[in-house]
């Protein structure tokens, strides 16, 4: 859209202004001079009138003058951008955001443009990011529903075996599981982006947290024969201890869940930085800067596979980033990850 271009009046059009002023101003005082002069008044009364006449005149012009520009203002203003800012405002309130004004920077709206160009372009991305979120959760909650479904029939069967009947049992479980964990996480990511849970800031030990959490998910790297190894120096820390523990029991599984049998895991700790490491089968270089976007995943058919959802990753990164701390990944494929999360 083109707001055009306001026409500016010239010094000589104002010239001309003033000058037919006083030109009829000093015919009304004449003429007032004269008709006073005839109706036999003295010099001090003629000129009174004459003055008070032309007194009159010049308020009646001056009000006169003010209204026409006031009437020519809001007609250039209306021309010129008003009109075109009120049509695009009645767009995006109808959800339209596709919509741009072209600047002029002549023009009296050339900010007000910019300004509502920018708040179009952001508002048409934050559509288009809940459109994303609306369909990828509907998909992750269509997959282990269609599961549940299609076993919960299968267990009508009388005829099933009973190791048949225990192995869909055990899926519909599985799949159960995965819908709390994707309930859970997205409750937990809303509560954290609207700040409807503040941090509980204490101080603790950093290294007997990462110990305690180690030794919770024994039973996962112990049933792949993963070797963990943990180096934690004594370390204290300023955080929120529930948040901070979901951090690790996230980076910890997911090093579990994508490292083959027999692999090693690493934990490191100081005063300074985490870091978890593993000898898993790694990610490209192209799904590194997305990995803590939500719903992303590196390999969706092996990631499905192993029951996750993609959220993990992104609860990861919002809890660090409510502490003040950084995380940065180095990974390749068929080599390993490395977490590093930086305390300071």
């Amino acid at each position: 859209m083109n707001n055009g271009e306001r026409k500016q009046p010239g010094k000589i059009s104002v010239v001309s202004g003033f000058l037919f002023f006083f030109i009829i101003f000093g015919m009304f005082v004449a003429l007032a001079y004269l008709a006073v002069k005839h109706a036999g008044l003295s010099d001090f009364a003629t000129a009174m009138l004459s003055g008070l006449g032309g007194l009159i005149f010049f308020c009646v012009f001056a009000a006169l003058l003010s209204f026409i520009r006031l009437k020519h203002f809001k007609h250039t203003h209306r021309d010129f951008g008003y009109d075109i800012l009120l049509n695009a405002f009645e767009q995006v309130s109808h959800g339209n955001f596709n919509i741009f004004i072209e600047p002029n920077s002549n023009g009296p709206h050339s900010e007000m443009a910019d300004a509502f160009n920018e708040m179009a372009k952001n508002l048409g991305s934050l559509e288009t990011m809940r459109q994303d979120f609306i369909s990828n959760v509907s998909h992750e909650i269509q997959s282990p529903l269609t599961s549940i479904k299609g076993f919960a029939a299968l267990l009508q069967n009388d005829g099933l075996l009973p190791e048949e009947r225990r192995r869909y049992a055990a899926i519909i479980e599985a799949e159960s599981l995965r819908l709390s964990s994707l309930s859970d996480n997205l409750l937990k990511l809303s509560a954290l982006d609207g700040e409807k849970k503040p941090l509980s800031i204490c101080e603790y030990r950093l290294d007997r947290q990462l110990q305690s959490v180690a030794l919770t998910l024994e039973p996962q790297w112990s049933a792949k024969n993963i070797t963990l190894e943990a180096d934690l120096k004594k370390t204290t820390i300023n955080g929120d201890q529930e948040l901070l523990s979901q951090v690790w029991v996230n980076l910890l599984h997911n090093a579990i869940k994508f490292t083959p049998d027999g692999g090693v895991i690493k934990i490191t700790a100081d005063s300074e930085q985490v870091i978890i490491s593993d000898t898993g089968c790694g990610m490209g270089k192209e799904d590194l800067p997305h990995i803590f976007e939500r719903f992303y995943k590196a390999d969706k058919a092996r990631d499905r596979s192993l029951g996750g959802n993609g959220l993990g990753l992104a609860l990861v990164k919002k809890i660090l980033d409510l502490h003040g701390f950084s995380i940065a990944v180095e990974s390749e494929k068929n080599t390993g990850t490395r977490f590093t999360i930086r305390l300071n």
